[in-house]
């Protein structure tokens, strides 16, 4: 079973690359001051100009304003919006009517009344991350290498396509799989040999061994 990936905060042209040619169904644009993977537009655009046709083009805000994504957009060619903050139900479906892209909402999830929350968002998102819950007063929303418990969701169905993040790495990556039943997982600091500085050697591993 081919599983799609999605690899998160890339920051050099290597690592695009990299990503490209193991197979990734999407790459994921970091537009978040406080993130080591940041990105300036001007670098973004073009990293994101070196992305074949079919490879999904991702842009990760965080509560942003409209002319912040209106800026982004603007430069940048992007295949969807990733809206990784506090934005709610209401503010997810002004998004997708304001710019027409596909987003994806992430949600943080560390027990079980945290899923409620997901039905709320799966009705106005065109993708849920369903993604580990920062800890309190964490830095960043994401990319914290932190995994929730994975039988939360085990067995569970949405209507809409889900991807499964947080903590996942080339060596545990099956066994989520296997337990949840993600058709598709997203990666970050996993693949990292630093903070903000993807490892094409383990960019290779992750996507190989989430299709294993």
């Amino acid at each position: 079973m081919t599983i799609r990936v999605k690899i998160c905060g890339l920051t050099e042209p290597s690592a695009v690359a990299a990503a490209v040619a193991a197979g990734a169904a999407y790459l994921g644009f970091v537009f978040f001051p406080k993130s080591p993977r940041n990105l300036a537009i001007a670098q973004a655009r073009a990293l994101a100009l070196d992305v074949p046709m079919g490879v999904a083009k991702v842009a990760l805000v965080v509560d942003a304003d409209d002319a912040t994504i209106a800026a982004i957009l603007d430069q940048v060619p992007i295949d969807m919006l990733q809206l990784h903050g506090h934005e709610s139900p209401d503010r997810v479906a002004q998004v997708r009517a304001r710019f027409g892209l596909p987003v994806m909402k992430a949600v943080g999830i560390a027990e079980p009344a945290d899923l409620d929350r997901l039905p709320a968002y799966e009705a106005v998102a065109d993708q849920i991350l369903v993604d580990a819950k920062a800890p309190k007063g964490a830095a960043l929303p994401g990319g914290n290498g932190l995994a929730f418990d994975w039988r939360l969701i085990a067995g569970r169905k949405w209507d809409k396509p889900w991807m499964l993040a947080g903590g996942l790495t080339p060596d545990n990556v099956a066994a989520a799989v296997r337990l949840t039943g993600a058709r598709q997982v997203d990666v970050s600091s996993g693949v990292e040999s630093a903070p903000g500085v993807k490892d094409g050697a383990l960019i290779r591993a992750f996507v190989a061994a989430a299709s294993a």
